[in-house]
């Protein structure tokens, strides 16, 4: 006869995990947890010896998931996201009304595959409405009431009265292949007009004195990093962007300094009395999310 396991996992375990392995350092999981770091490490251990699986690497840097965390995280990701939907249906405090929220297309990947979902778990009963569009556009946007909230950079458009999230590293993006510095004209891959990092590489290239030119234009961050990739420009990109296809460059090969942009988060100054509370929880939720270490794993991303 075979033995069945009645072993039972622990949602508490499970959101600690989570934390941990989506932050990259188990101070900031005890941080958004509540916990000190010494009970979060606990769990984790509790959790492996649970399932008799390794699944942090820790290191002077932080942790990150082994193959088998990472596969954890995924069914993990999904059970916490039913069961709290669950609750919310079934408890009587779900939130209603509608919510439209803007967010840089940079930033969409990682923010769709994390806390977008996990709000629309939370809360159900929420029409969720989200787009992307480049910062100067979303910040028209809430200036014109189509937007409750959106998280917009700082450039080129500053918005009075924005909230800080974190602080990006944009940086000089360059095939790994190609040597495109030494032209007289410097190929670039930009956003069209009202991007941020646009205005900072034309704008530190013009003080310089660099000619320049726009060899490829899109709306896409990912039209854009394929150019790069295939050595057909230079662009502009958030740090935790490079792939391995991708250099940084920087004085060292004539490209000037780059300023920095803030993320911020920002409201619409009017927004329906019905849907005020839902806009209220997913700016908390992003608060949680994203201050001091934007929507990228781990606490480096300032």
């Amino acid at each position: 006869m075979v033995e069945v396991s009645t072993a039972t996992l622990d949602l508490e375990l499970l959101r600690s995990f989570q934390a941990a392995a989506r932050l990259g350092s188990l101070a900031a999981a005890a941080e958004q947890r509540h916990r000190t770091v010494s009970a979060i490490s606990m769990q984790i251990k509790r959790l492996e010896s649970l399932l008799d699986a390794r699944l942090l690497e820790r290191g002077p840097r932080g942790v990150v998931p082994t193959a088998t965390g990472e596969a954890l995280l995924q069914e993990v990701r999904e059970l916490l996201r039913m069961h709290d939907g669950i609750v919310a249906r079934y408890a009587g405090r779900g939130l209603r009304g509608k919510v439209r929220f803007g967010l840089p297309e940079d930033y969409a990947r990682e923010l769709l595959g994390d806390v977008l979902p996990e709000f629309t778990a939370r809360h159900p009963e929420v029409l969720l409405q989200a787009v992307t569009a480049t910062s100067g556009e979303l910040a028209r946007q809430l200036e014109r009431a189509r937007l409750d909230l959106a998280v917009v950079l700082d450039r080129p458009i500053a918005l009075p009265g924005g909230e800080p999230l974190w602080r990006t590293r944009p940086v000089w993006a360059a095939p790994r292949i190609a040597n495109l510095t030494e032209r007289d004209s410097l190929p670039l891959a930009l956003h069209e007009v009202d991007c941020p990092y646009r205005a900072l590489a034309t704008e530190a290239l013009e003080r310089l004195g660099r000619p320049w030119h726009a060899v490829f234009t899109s709306t896409s961050i990912h039209a854009i990093e394929r150019a790069v990739e295939t050595g057909l420009a230079i662009s502009v990109l958030d740090r935790e962007r490079l792939t391995p296809a991708m250099r940084e460059l920087g004085e060292a090969e004539g490209l000037p300094v780059l300023g920095r942009c803030e993320a911020q988060l920002h409201f619409a100054r009017t927004i329906e009395p019905a849907s005020r509370p839902a806009a209220q929880a997913l700016a908390e939720l992003l608060r949680e999310r994203l201050r001091g270490r934007g929507p990228w794993r781990g606490a480096g991303a300032g």
